[in-house]
Parts: structure tokens; sequence; C-alpha cells
């Protein structure tokens, strides 16, 4: 049965546990954030046990985010050069689970390093995948590529091409609600659990779609998205930590 959730605590541009203890740090580089709508009914049979879909107006969201993961490392320790930075792209859905507390949940995540991909999937239960991938910068346009390698479905693809605009002084509430998200739900060993975070105020900027032909969203078990993006979204980057997990 759905959770009978409190009420949904406010969506804030800033981290409601700024002074939380590092479990791990890293950085996210160059964002490029898509969303399409999506029906609350399909998204919840894909939600974790005691979760339901995080709404705005009765509609939740598809999120596939392109970005350059930097640096992953443990508690202060400083980030890990090689083995902890590389390209990623992930499938993301919206959460709220019976606290209010609002969160992603992650359908798939591409990364292009095979031994941090295979320490989530097997540590953490996170559905990370072993990619090729590629982040290349020409001016103000990015090109993000990815073609799935393990453990599939092998061709699931994807080719982001944006334009980086002007900065968005005043993100609108459809804005914050997509990006400024203060924690993942996720299942560890058959339970559901929260794992907060926390990272300075998004630097928004305005993104121009230039190409998007990917088959991720269908790969991660959800209807194609149909027409253009809703929103289209760059971001240089925030320094990022992860505190403890806790059960919703």
């Amino acid at each position: 049965m759905p959770p009978t959730p409190r009420t949904p605590q406010p969506v804030t541009p800033d981290a409601p546990h700024p002074s939380m203890r590092p479990l791990m740090t890293q950085s996210w580089l160059d964002l490029a954030f898509l969303h399409w709508a999506a029906d609350p009914a399909d998204v919840a049979p894909l939600l974790p046990a005691g979760t339901v879909a995080d709404t705005l107006d009765g509609v939740t969201y598809v999120g596939l985010v392109a970005f350059r993961m930097y640096r992953v490392g443990w508690l202060r320790l400083p980030g890990i050069p090689y083995l902890g930075t590389f390209p990623e792209t992930n499938v993301r859905l919206y959460s709220r689970d019976a606290h209010g507390r609002r969160g992603v949940v992650f359908r798939s995540l591409d990364a292009s390093r095979l031994i941090p991909v295979a320490v989530a999937r097997s540590a953490f239960r996170l559905p990370y995948v072993w990619s090729r991938m590629e982040i290349r910068r020409e001016a103000d346009t990015l090109t993000y590529t990815s073609r799935r390698r393990l453990p599939g479905p092998r061709g699931a693809h994807s080719r982001i091409v944006v334009r980086a605009g002007a900065r968005i002084d005043t993100p609108s509430e459809l804005e914050h609600f997509l990006t400024a998200r203060w924690g993942m739900h996720t299942t560890f060993h058959g339970r559901t659990v929260y794992l907060p975070n926390a990272h300075p105020r998004w630097p928004l900027h305005r993104a121009q779609l230039l190409a998007c032909d990917e088959s991720l969203v269908t790969a991660a078990g959800l209807p194609a998205p149909t027409g253009a993006p809703l929103s289209v979204l760059y971001s240089p980057g925030v320094p990022v930590r992860f505190g403890r997990p806790k059960r919703p």
C-alpha cells in the first residue's frame, strides 16, 4: 500500500541540512537537465516501497541528466582524480516519503569507469551500468554521448547537444522543483533508505536543445518521451556532500 505522507517539505533552493557531516563527497560539473512531464500512475510502480511520486500541480517528471562526475571521495578525504572522475548520464524520477522528504529515484546511471560501476552495483545496489561515454565542449555548446556496454541492454544510448545560455537570476517554481532535490530514495538489501545531500544553490542557465537521440528512458522501464522536453537547463555545477542514510 502507498504511504500516507505527511505534509511535503517545502521546495527550497538551499539545502535544509547545510552543516551535515559528509559520508561521501563529489562534484557535479557541466550538467544538462532535460525533463518531460509524466503521469504519476506510470511512475508509481517504479518507485521504492514507502514512497510516492512527487508532483507539482498534479504532474511528475522524468529527468535525463548528463554531466561530469568529479573526484568522488569518502568522508573528508580528497576525492579520487581518475577513478572518481568520469562522465555520467542518469534517468531519474521524483519521489516523496511518509516523512514528506522529497528526493530522486535513479532508474539508471550510465558511467564510463568500470570499477566505480562495479562497486556501486555490488556494495550500494545502485543501478549503475558501464557505458562508453564522452563529453565535448566547443565554446558554449556541449555534446554528451553514451552507449551502453554492460550489463545492458546493449545498444541503449544517448546523444544530447545543448547550447548554454544566460544565467537565470530567479528560477521558477518548476526549475527549483526539478533541481533542488536534497536526497535520494533507494532500495538497499530489501529496505528503502533516504540518502541526504547538501550543496550550494544551483547556478542555473537557460539552455537550447540542439539534438537529443536517446533510448535510455525506455531502457529504464518508462514510456518513451513524446515531444520536446518541457524544461532544458544547464549548470556549470556544484560540490556535493552526502550524509548517512536514513530509513523513511
